[in-house]
């Protein structure tokens, strides 16, 4: 059908049943898609799974979500049916995270970011290089706005109620891009993960908010990595309550002109994630001056408090154009991430 065959009566009855879902706060405040049982249907059939098996639960909250509710709400982000098996990937891994999924509720509005990998990303038009955190890519915007939706409709974690955000973040509506692994000078993140190069994978971690780390004037990695590492430590980054956030973790988005500038002077992943660790956190003098030392109060002030258990708390992903030197940053409470296969890929 075209637009011109479209009569004002259908467009009306299609505006009239956005309207009746708003009234009925099924929303994440943009428009969604009715999804009709014939929708649904062709989503389903993207995948061998049971429309009863259960993809995520919340024991604390006493919700799950099936297999089934998933499609519908896949269908209301305004996915097409070849996304759903990223969605259902999304949210096996969103399940791995166990217990830091209960973040979701947190004061500091914690989000979920979503890392694809693999020849779907090509498959499916996901945006690997240049706004990967910005609008205009369907598959990017669908996929992430899903994982939202689910939490909102079915396990009703919803502001003002079981959501607590003080602020919140854009990145709750959705956050999914795809590695620009094309242009990476390391291994990429499913195969460190130990998947085959042509798997296609979802990663999942929780994140906070994204913070962009410009460095144009350098060909030294220190100073690149230098930056990175002062960025994630940003003082307002810093749970002042023992133990600190030493069981921080991040997501580490660096972009191509970045990774090349360090992977040119021999630095691996590896030491990259090392360097970081080392770097990510502050002295005891700096949190004194933050007003931040509860119970460090008689350490020397040169004592270095780190803010990660070890260098495995970051994930570093290369992603974005390869126009200027502008890494970016996602911090967050939760220091694990889990990588899925998409199924039948």
């Amino acid at each position: 059908m075209t637009v011109d065959e479209l009569t004002a009566i259908d467009v009306r009855r299609a505006r009239e049943a956005i309207e009746y879902y708003y009234e009925q706060g099924w929303t994440d405040g943009l428009p969604v898609v009715p999804p009709i049982e014939e929708f649904v249907a062709e989503f389903l059939s993207t995948t061998r799974r049971s429309p009863d098996e259960v993809l995520l639960e919340a024991p604390h909250l006493n919700r799950v979500c099936t297999l089934r509710q998933a499609a519908i709400n896949a269908v209301m982000a305004g996915c097409r049916p070849e996304y759903f098996p990223v969605v259902v990937a999304a949210l096996d891994a969103l399940r791995e995270l166990g217990g830091n999924a209960a973040l979701m509720q947190s004061t500091t509005g914690q989000a979920l970011a979503l890392v694809v990998n693999g020849p779907v990303r090509g498959e499916l038009g996901i945006n690997c290089a240049g706004n990967i955190f910005g609008p205009g890519h369907r598959p990017n915007a669908t996929i992430g706005r899903t994982l939202r939706l689910v939490l909102l409709n079915v396990m009703e974690v919803r502001p003002h109620d079981l959501d607590q955000s003080t602020h919140g973040t854009p990145l709750k509506y959705g956050c999914c891009f795809g590695e620009n692994e094309e242009e990476s000078p390391w291994e990429p993140l499913h195969v460190e993960a130990g998947f085959p190069a042509d798997a296609s994978t979802v990663t999942a971690q929780m994140v906070r908010s994204d913070l962009h780390v410009e460095h144009r004037s350098t060909q030294e990695p220190e100073h690149i990595l230098h930056s990175l590492a002062d960025s994630l430590s940003y003082s307002g980054g810093i749970y002042e309550a023992p133990p600190y956030n030493t069981s921080n973790g991040a997501v580490v988005v660096i972009c191509p002109e970045h990774a090349g500038i360090i992977a040119s002077k021999g630095w691996t992943k590896e030491q990259v994630r090392q360097f970081l660790y080392e770097h990510y956190g502050r002295t005891v003098g700096e949190l004194r001056r933050f007003g931040k030392v509860i119970g460090l109060e008689t350490e020397p002030d040169d004592r270095f408090v780190h803010s990660a258990k070890g260098p495995e708390a970051l994930t570093i992903v290369v992603a974005g154009a390869s126009n200027a030197g502008v890494s970016t940053v996602m911090m967050s409470f939760a220091n694990r991430h889990a990588t899925v296969r998409i199924e039948g890929r």
